[in-house]
């Protein structure tokens, strides 16, 4: 039996774990050197290589040393083959709650971001548009 999507979830973990705690390193095992991250989300395509995205993971505070909330969850994994996987999740970084396609590639046994297209919303406009069934129950 494949162990593909155990695998991917592992992955996952690190890449949420990487952002959560500002681990550059961690976020390095599970993207490859050549990932590129894009987003059109400002109405302006970004297109950031790695070495911008460790810079900005390292010179921001940690969200897990600021006390933020983790949103992080795997929306869907759609596994193309044994070697290609879709992987649809949620992540935030405060003010910001963002929704990412990550495409993985299995490469020498390890499954590794080679893209990442992303969008956000605010996480208080996600809030008010999806609000917490307990927060309505007590209005």
């Amino acid at each position: 039996m494949s162990t593909a999507y155990a695998d991917l979830v592992q992955a996952m973990q690190l890449y949420f774990d990487g952002f959560h705690h500002g681990d550059v390193e961690a976020l390095k095992r599970v993207f490859h050197p050549d990932c590129h991250l894009m987003s059109s989300a400002t109405g302006e395509f970004v297109n950031d290589g790695m070495a911008a995205v460790y810079g900005r993971v390292a010179g921001r505070a940690k969200p897990s040393e600021a006390g933020q909330p983790r949103y992080d969850h795997i929306l869907s994994i759609d596994l193309a083959g044994p070697e290609t996987a879709l992987v649809k999740c949620q992540i935030a970084i405060e003010p910001k709650l963002f929704t990412d396609y990550l495409n993985f590639a299995r490469i020498n046994g390890e499954w590794r971001i080679v893209s990442k297209v992303f969008t956000y919303v605010l996480i208080e406009d996600a809030a008010k548009a999806h609000p917490h069934p307990a927060a309505q129950a007590a209005e």
